[in-house]
């Protein structure tokens, strides 16, 4: 583990890390237990790789955690991921302010039960003085019902009269997404061998490096974390322009 540390460049890091935490029920059936025990051992890896993230010192890490599509699974398991969320939020916000992490909930959170609501205000109230590493728990988050809501949003405020149409940018839009207030992912990890976005910020992943492993989540630890982003480092980023105008531009600088 040490070693892959050290091939980390501090200089290069992504300043936001999102992450599908894929593969807890296969997980789980692989070793002949029911689904919620693969939900449950995710935690502990939730646990390690935001404590990786902290320690690396990247600014802000996005986890989907829960997406509009998981209220279809069957009752029994959507009602013990929920129960999974509220006692572990509840339990961990004492470590959160201990290291300084910053709680924020992107999603359609009226779907949520009023008792994991609570909880999740309070923890959101507990750790909103922090000012280290930004967690982001997407929960019944879906970038699709994002979208239509940012512009219904939009056109209720241009029926209002307080934006003229025709002065909509991009930044306009990106203002009304859920993530405003935080700067687009440049690396997206999926675990467990799926090749999908999955319907997961479909719309700030423009321009992020997607890296994909065959490790199931509960499986997936800080030195998984540090393959990704020595991955992500020895990659070229180029936003659509081309080499040699980046390395004309670098040497400008």
């Amino acid at each position: 583990m040490q070693e892959l540390l050290e091939k980390i460049d501090k200089s290069l890091l992504p300043r936001h890390v999102a992450i599908i935490m894929d593969g807890n029920g296969r997980w789980a059936k692989e070793k002949g237990y029911d689904r919620l025990y693969g939900h449950f051992h995710g935690v502990e890896s939730v646990r390690n790789i935001v404590e990786g993230c902290a320690e690396l010192g990247i600014e802000y890490l996005t986890l989907y955690a829960f997406s509009t599509e998981n209220w279809d699974r069957p009752e029994y398991e959507v009602f013990g991921l929920m129960e999974l969320l509220v006692n572990t939020i509840r339990k961990e916000v004492p470590v959160l302010n201990k290291n300084n992490i910053k709680l924020h909930v992107i999603g359609d959170m009226q779907m949520l039960p009023e008792y994991a609501l609570m909880e999740l205000q309070e923890a959101l109230d507990e750790t909103h003085l922090n000012t280290g590493l930004n967690l982001v728990m997407a929960l019944s988050y879906s970038s699709r019902w994002e979208l239509v809501n940012a512009v219904k949003n939009i056109a209720f405020d241009v029926q209002a009269g307080k934006i003229d149409p025709s002065s909509i940018t991009q930044d306009t839009l990106q203002g009304y997404l859920t993530t405003s207030a935080f700067p687009d992912p440049e690396l997206m990890i999926r675990t467990s061998g799926e090749y999908r976005i999955s319907n997961f910020l479909l719309y700030q992943l423009a321009y992020a490096e997607l890296y994909f492993t065959n490790t199931r989540w509960p499986d997936f630890r800080k030195d998984h974390l540090y393959e990704a982003i020595i991955d992500f480092q020895s990659r070229e980023r180029r936003f659509g322009k081309i080499s040699e105008q980046l390395h004309h531009e670098h040497a400008a600088h």
